[in-house]
């Protein structure tokens, strides 16, 4: 035993870095060296036949880098933690592991995944569902914005594995009668970087209290902080440390770029952006959700067909709007960081970053929303005259200088005028929307969806997208 938690605090070590830092020491992979052999298949990786067929349904030919070290070392019976970029295939990571475990010995409330925000935890009961629907899987989704009556029902189904946010599990765990956690075989962290930087470190305490000490711990994050270094020593038993890429990076196939701008031509630049590039799909970046809302109005007047997606909507329009933008019906997401992490659109074209994060890490990923799974994409940030420090501190993170993105500055000029009244417009709607949430409930407020005709006066009604040109 002594000689387990030696071993342990070797990889804490390396583990607890700076926060900033971003050079993990090469010795942290130590322990998987015997998985460098090439591997090909998932089969070699010591997945059953049934779950190989379910990969190979889903269109998973060979595994990714870190699915290569996190499975061996999972299906060895180890806790892991894995630290891999934004759009690496970190579900099948553990996702594969877990439902093999259940196939040796089915039980009900088998695993428990946290993950930082409701879009992503539908994503990954998707995935769950996917791999899992031959061995006949039950998964709940137990998120904020939904009826908890319903989800208590689900709950007293006893799903084999529960995918949930911390804030509405303790919730559950404090209110639902009949619902314990005792027997769980294992929980994952999924985002864990982002779940401790939202403030959920009491909730997630909470949890790791009402667990088994006795369970399996799967830790994954896109970069390690002090917290995660902090939670990996409470949560994590001897564990090992899958690190694909160490560097804080973004993927080879993105094109990076940046806009020097005045802050007051934002929305002119942002259009005369989405002309130029049109038929491409994109996902803006707003800091705010009352941003991502004017702005989505505002390119809604110009006969853009964007659609938001933040805090502030129910979770039944935050899915209809994630729905409608993947099945290609809307072709530009205005989104706040809700949608930055873990959220798989395969068809993002381009990402434009119109408030820049202030947080660098954010940045990565925000732009690991495009340039997924081996394709290309492109990233566009907008630097004002205030955001020229934020912006060199994210060049200084991912260690390259960006190249400008090239702008007719006439062009966009000539937008100001309509843009400007579009501009009016959005402000009107907003106010409107703003004074229908304060009448008492009959009629919902709209997420702009059918918003309230003003854009009708915009001169010459909905305009073409060329006509800009």
């Amino acid at each position: 035993m002594a000689d387990d938690s030696g071993k342990s605090v070797a990889i804490k070590a390396d583990g607890a870095k700076d926060e900033d830092s971003s050079s993990d020491d090469e010795n942290s992979n130590v322990n998987i060296a015997e998985n460098d052999k090439p591997v090909k298949t998932f089969k070699d990786l010591g997945v059953t036949e049934v779950l190989c067929e379910a990969c190979e349904q889903l269109g998973w030919k060979t595994p990714t880098k870190i699915q290569v070290e996190a499975i061996p070392v999972a299906l060895q019976g180890k806790d892991v933690i894995g630290l891999a970029e934004t759009g690496s295939g970190k579900t099948g990571a553990f996702a594969l592991p877990i439902l093999q475990s259940l196939l040796a010995s089915a039980q009900r409330l088998h695993t428990l995944i946290l993950t930082p925000t409701r879009e992503l935890a539908f994503q990954i009961a998707e995935q769950f569902e996917a791999l899992g629907s031959s061995i006949g899987v039950k998964t709940a989704v137990i998120v904020g914005g939904i009826d908890m009556m319903s989800q208590s029902l689900v709950l007293a189904k006893k799903p084999h594995i529960v995918i949930a946010t911390p804030g509405r599990l303790i919730d559950h765990l404090e209110n639902t009668k009949g619902f314990s956690l005792r027997a769980l075989k294992f929980l994952v962290m999924d985002e864990a970087d982002r779940i401790l930087n939202m403030d959920f470190e009491t909730e997630v305490d909470k949890i790791l209290k009402v667990i088994p000490r006795d369970r399996r711990t799967f830790l994954f994050s896109a970069t390690m902080t002090k917290k995660v270094a902090k939670l990996q020593r409470a949560a994590l038993k001897d564990p090992v440390k899958c690190a694909v890429n160490t560097k804080y990076s973004t993927v080879e196939k993105l094109q990076q770029y940046y806009v020097f701008i005045p802050s007051k031509y934002k929305d002119c630049y942002l259009v005369s952006i989405i002309n130029e590039l049109a038929g491409n799909s994109f996902m803006i970046f707003c800091s705010t959700c009352n941003n991502a809302q004017r702005v989505a109005l505002l390119l809604r007047n110009l006969g853009i067909t964007a659609i938001p997606l933040h805090g502030q909507m129910s979770q039944n329009k935050r899915l209809g709007s994630l729905n409608k933008f993947k099945s290609k019906s809307r072709s530009v997401l205005l989104a706040t960081d809700v949608a930055s992490r873990g959220l798989d659109i395969p068809h993002v074209d381009c990402v434009i970053n119109y408030d820049i994060p202030t947080h660098s890490k954010d940045y990565i990923h925000r732009v690991g929303r495009t340039a997924r799974a081996g394709r290309s994409g492109k990233s566009i940030t907008f630097v004002t005259q205030y955001d020229v420090e934020l912006f060199q501190r994210i060049e200084t993170l991912i260690g390259k200088k960006l190249p400008a993105f090239p702008t007719q500055e006439e062009e966009v000029m000539m937008l100001v005028e309509r843009v400007s009244e579009a501009q009016r417009f959005a402000r009107i709607e907003m106010k409107e929307q703003g004074e229908k949430r304060k009448r008492p409930r009959g009629e919902e407020g709209d997420d702009t969806e059918q918003s309230s005709g003003v854009r009708k006066k915009v001169r010459g009604g909905t305009m073409d997208q060329k006509s800009f040109l």
